[in-house]
């Protein structure tokens, strides 16, 4: 499992914890979250920034 760091805001998504608050269950690799998932901290589109593996 990999982490995951948002370069806008410093959010980080764990892909072994998910983001049960936003609907991504425990283990949801990065690639299999939907293409219109917005940063749950800034609000940015996955699309419109990198993820920094960390």
């Amino acid at each position: 499992m990999k982490r995951y760091e948002c370069i806008v805001c410093g959010w980080i998504y764990d892909e072994e914890l998910g983001c049960p608050e936003e609907g991504i269950a425990p283990g949801t690799k990065w690639e299999d979250i939907p293409d219109d998932w917005t940063c749950p901290e800034c609000g940015v589109g996955k699309l419109d920034f990198e993820m920094l593996e960390i």
